[in-house]
């Protein structure tokens, strides 16, 4: 991470900071809190995950885990997928304030919007385990990565044929003692 990320990374957590003292956007209100919580757990997060070009970021929220990705990853296009409009609104002022160039924010229910497949397809907060599974399939290219974090007790979602178990990764947030977890499938090929 070069300086120019850093400070990127912290103009996203006061930029947000700002927006929550108006609005309801995320449980993170203070910067710390901010970077704790949402910003340091994105960044822990794709270190344990593989460089893709593309990735979709269903349920965003205020645009995280997808935010930081992309501004740590400029080479891999990042689509931000949610359905309530001030976090979409709060997501365009984030894209539009840092400049970032590699982020195309969606406002709609995943399950109701066209899915544009991406090489890996991320739900952190979208819904349980078995009813987030099926919709992140759509997202997916064939040979897709599908990834959901979770806490420390990972995440298990159902078996479905489209889909292939791969591993449960385990990761430590900086900072943070508790351990996080993230399962990992991929979409079958055919």
């Amino acid at each position: 991470m070069d300086p120019g990320q850093v400070e990127s990374l912290l103009e996203l957590a006061r930029l947000l900071e700002r927006w929550a003292s108006r609005m309801n956007l995320t449980g993170h209100r203070t910067q710390e809190n901010i970077v704790q919580g949402l910003i340091l757990e994105a960044v822990a997060l794709l270190q344990v995950l593989p460089t893709v070009a593309s990735l979709a970021d269903l349920g965003s929220g205020a645009g995280f885990p997808g935010l930081p990705i992309a501004l740590l990853e400029p080479a891999c296009a990042v689509t931000l997928v949610e359905s309530r409009q001030k976090r979409h609104h709060f997501q365009r002022a984030a894209i539009r304030e840092l400049e970032i160039g590699n982020v195309l924010p969606l406002r709609g229910r995943v399950e109701d919007l066209e899915p544009r497949p991406h090489a890996a397809v991320i739900a952190q907060a979208l819904a349980r385990p078995e009813r987030v599974l099926p919709r992140m399939v759509r997202w997916a290219d064939r040979g897709g990565l599908l990834v959901i974090p979770g806490g420390a007790n990972p995440p298990n979602p159902p078996v479905i044929p489209e889909v292939r178990f791969e591993s449960r990764l385990r990761y430590q947030v900086p900072g943070r003692r508790a351990e996080r977890t993230a399962w990992i499938g991929r979409r079958a090929p055919i």
